[in-house]
């Protein structure tokens, strides 16, 4: 019975593995950040290749290079408990990841998980306190296997909203239905997964609408949706008044809280190094513009666009007259394309515009300089701009972004669309910059944003929703370890 006891009391241990994406490893980072300040224990995975870029984009101060291999040295002196590991992908790290992508993933689906049991049984074996609990991204499809293998509880971590996640859930209905992987789709309205409304088939995630269904990123969907549903717990970066029909409909399934937002601490730049390239520093810059004359404009980490897109982007970024900082990838295009920007573009825009290969964005965005953002949608970024209060210009490129443009610009309505026809053309990106940042259409939208603010911002109050989720998923984990350390597979 002392056992019990002692057990139901021990010290909770989680290890932490993001998929290998920056938009994936950043929520990660500030969810072990959080759970370490409620006393848990957190071994926290990196890829290699992850571990390798962040460390490669870091300043390099001679006298801290030995801390460059732990990225979280400074949060273990403020007293976290936080490990670190690194683990192989099982490609060189010299490998091109983005040219070379399906080869990627296909190591992710395939290869991946024997690195990860490895590292999983010599964490297990040596550590103290004893690991009580993996939580894993929702797109990795092993999970259920490693957390049965050595007897952990299986958290599941959503980083995006829960209507996308609800639509992958739902992926037979929609098959059933004739909205996915039929030779003809049906392009009428999805008016049937539960806790969603309606939505328009080409509001659905790029990979339900795409005809080539056979894709890498395909089958880790499929196996990925499969395997969550073994999940004891769901986790996801968002906010339950936001989504609270999809949420509470997906709890009548299985145990989900919406825990969002995940941002760092008082919003500032974290303690901890996420990026995986070397951040500019725009601040000097936006300290010379006046207050809310900056337009924001970066397409995120991992989506690709044409050189035309990009062109006419320019173009309208001239024609607007606003000022702006554009963050450009040298691999926006392709990372062996990066002369993409029109002849002559950065002598044009001499004082008006700030052309970086990345930033810190939480850092760029709180300026009081910014007025708006045009961006891809990723999910991070749409969670940022509203804690700024900054209205949004969407330009969804791929994934999840064409169903969260859905939430900002339908349902929210903190946003406009970059084009309303299929392709970008300069005239009609100038003329979307104008209307987003001055007059009539953006007092309204910023009028939006401030409530969407609010919801955000009630979610992490004493009482709010996010912190109540937050607490009965800790409690929920301990209950869960406690029943496994006490089944009778685990004494012989």
């Amino acid at each position: 019975m002392e056992t019990k006891m002692a057990n139901s009391h021990q010290k909770p241990h989680a290890i932490m593995i993001p998929y290998p994406l920056q938009g994936h490893v950043i929520p990660f980072v500030h969810l072990a950040m959080k759970l370490a300040l409620k006393g848990f224990t957190i071994t926290f995975v990196n890829t290699q290749s992850i571990h390798h870029q962040i460390s490669k984009a870091q300043p390099h101060d001679k006298s801290t290079t030995n801390d460059n291999d732990d990225i979280f040295v400074k949060a273990r002196k403020s007293g976290l408990d936080i490990r670190y590991e690194t683990v192989s992908d099982g490609l060189p790290l010299g490998f091109d990841r983005s040219l070379n992508h399906d080869q990627f993933m296909e190591c992710i689906l395939h290869v991946f998980s024997a690195h990860v049991d490895e590292l999983v049984r010599q964490i297990t074996v040596r550590s103290d306190p004893p690991v009580t609990c993996l939580i894993a991204d929702t797109f990795y499809v092993w999970p259920s296997m490693i957390a049965d293998k050595y007897q952990l509880v299986n958290v599941s971590f959503w980083t995006e909203p829960a209507l996308v996640f609800t639509l992958y859930y739902h992926l037979g209905l929609l098959r059933k239905h004739g909205h996915f992987a039929s030779n003809d789709n049906r392009e009428d309205t999805v008016d049937y997964i539960p806790g969603v409304r309606a939505i328009e088939p080409t509001d659905l995630m790029s990979y339900l609408q795409a005809t080539d269904i056979s894709t890498v990123v395909h089958r880790i969907i499929y196996k990925a949706f499969e395997d969550v549903k073994k999940a004891d717990i769901i986790v996801y970066n968002t906010v339950q008044e936001l989504e609270s029909e999809t949420i509470s409909a997906l709890h009548q399934k299985q145990p989900t809280y919406a825990i969002g937002p995940i941002f760092p601490t008082g919003f500032t730049k974290s303690t901890v190094a996420t990026s995986l390239w070397s951040e500019s520093d725009c601040t000097q810059w936006l300290n010379t513009k006046s207050d809310g004359s900056v337009l924001y404009v970066s397409f995120g980490s991992y989506a690709h666009t044409s050189k035309h897109d990009i062109v006419e982007i320019a173009h309208g970024l001239l024609l607007s007259g606003v000022n702006f900082i554009w963050v450009l990838r040298p691999d926006i295009v392709s990372s062996d394309d990066t002369d993409f920007l029109p002849v002559g573009f950065e002598h044009d825009i001499k004082d008006r515009g700030l052309i970086v290969p990345w930033c810190c964005q939480i850092t760029v965005i709180s300026h009081q300089a910014i007025g708006g953002f045009l961006t891809h949608c990723g999910w991070n970024s749409i969670l940022e701009s509203i804690w700024c209060n900054l209205p949004l210009i969407c330009f969804p490129l791929l994934t999840d972004q064409f169903t969260n443009r859905k939430l900002v610009v339908d349902d929210w309505r903190i946003g406009l669309n970059l084009c309303d026809k299929k392709s970008v053309t300069r005239e009609e990106v100038g003329e979307k910059i104008n209307r987003l940042m001055g007059g009539k259409t953006s007092d309204e939208l910023r009028n939006e944003v401030k409530k969407v603010r609010k919801t955000l911002e009630n979610a992490w109050a004493a009482d709010g929703s996010s912190e109540r989720n937050f607490n009965q998923f800790i409690k929920d984990v301990k209950d869960a370890t406690w029943k496994l350390d006490n089944s009778p597979f685990n004494h012989g």
